[in-house]
């Protein structure tokens, strides 16, 4: 039975409003009344990539060039800088690192804008290039990206970190291509038919992988079954925004997945939950452009990148194949707060050596941002 039920919740910490859109009674048994949207950190550039790392939240802030991370009580440090562009000056407005994953050895893994490609960060501070070209050609500018559970890497490559987008001359490849990476290094092209691949996901058992596509003439949530030889087939249509994506909401971007395999889609103006067979069960309105999301702490928190911010939402389900190990952390939450006084340093074990301190946001100038690289989408 479908019912229109907004519940209004108060975003901790914040000054803004978030509702709970509640289209089909499934959607309390994931999101509860009375469950709190709690804004955890804000005054960032433009947010992407989230991803759970041991007692932390790791996150991109592309513009910026830099990937933050956020701890329970500690506010917010910058973790790493030139994320995903190594030079001085860079001519367009998305340089840093997109997508972030954490592999079985939890290493940090980046989808790098501005250097076009995908690395993984050494416990010594250095970087690996896992993938930079395909038949030769540099590729777009790596998008997002999820591992399977052998260790193979499925990812999107639109032109959208590149300065003039699908328009920009050094662009080497002329289509978008969403990739599978294997575990063995075989680098394989899924498909080409996707105009504006962006966010990806699989399902709990990888049987279907899910990318969102940014076309304006179709903008949507597109699912695919894979067969047992890794090729993508049956492609359809999950959900179609078209006609709500654009006009400074945003469009379809990043997917995560819970143990029921019900679907979170970061999109125009918020968070869209869909049942395993697309039906549209509820959405968190944020009121923002809103890019992506990852479960975190002990896998039954959700963690969403929205515009400048970012968001903390307790479920009541888990992350699909969450469990203590690689990019999984078993905790219980402590309350996080905004602190601008107290400086806090990233210590050690990955041999990064920290810039940052708590608190010390990115100030933005110009309000309320859309994703730059839609901009470059006709």
């Amino acid at each position: 039975m479908k019912y229109a039920l907004a519940m209004l919740l108060c975003v901790a910490g914040a000054h803004a409003q978030a509702d709970i859109v509640r289209l089909d009674s499934r959607i309390d048994h994931l999101l509860p009344p009375g469950t709190a949207v709690e804004n955890v950190a804000d005054g960032f550039n433009w947010l992407e990539g989230p991803v759970w790392w041991r007692d932390s939240l790791l996150f991109s802030d592309i513009p910026a060039n830099r990937v933050h991370r956020l701890r329970a009580g500690r506010g917010t440090t910058v973790f790493l800088e030139r994320s995903g562009f190594a030079g001085d000056a860079f001519a367009g407005r998305e340089p840093g690192s997109n997508g972030l994953a954490i592999d079985s050895q939890g290493r940090l893994v980046l989808c790098e804008h501005g250097n076009r490609r995908i690395t993984r960060l050494e416990t010594d501070g250095s970087r690996t290039v896992l993938v930079d070209r395909y038949q030769g050609k540099r590729l777009n500018s790596p998008n997002d990206l999820v591992y399977t559970k052998n260790g193979d890497l499925y990812f999107t490559d639109p032109p959208f970190g590149l300065p003039r987008g699908f328009d920009d001359a050094a662009r080497e490849i002329d289509f978008s291509g969403v990739y599978r990476l294997r575990a063995d290094g075989a680098l394989e092209l899924l498909t080409d038919a996707i105009y504006a691949p962006n966010g990806i996901a699989l399902s709990r058992d990888e049987r279907t992988l899910y990318v969102s596509d940014v076309d304006p003439k179709r903008s949507a949530w597109l699912g695919y079954d894979i067969g047992t030889d890794g090729r993508l087939r049956n492609a359809r249509v999950l959900i179609d925004l078209t006609s709500e994506s654009g006009s400074g909401r945003g469009a379809p971007d990043g997917i995560e997945v819970d143990a029921m395999g019900n679907l979170y889609g970061a999109g125009p103006g918020g968070v869209f939950v869909m049942a395993p067979d697309g039906i549209l069960l509820g959405r968190i309105e944020l009121g923002v452009p809103t890019a992506n999301l990852a479960w975190g702490e002990n896998g039954t928190v959700l963690y969403v990148t929205a515009n400048t911010a970012v968001y903390r939402i307790q479920t009541a389900t888990r992350g699909a194949g969450y469990q203590q190990g690689a990019g999984s952390h078993e905790s219980t939450h402590t309350s996080y707060r905004r602190d601008l006084s107290r400086p806090t340093r990233v210590r050690g074990r990955t041999g990064i050596r920290p810039t940052g301190e708590a608190g010390a946001f990115v100030a933005s100038a110009h309000g309320s941002r859309r994703r730059s690289g839609l901009g470059a989408v006709r």
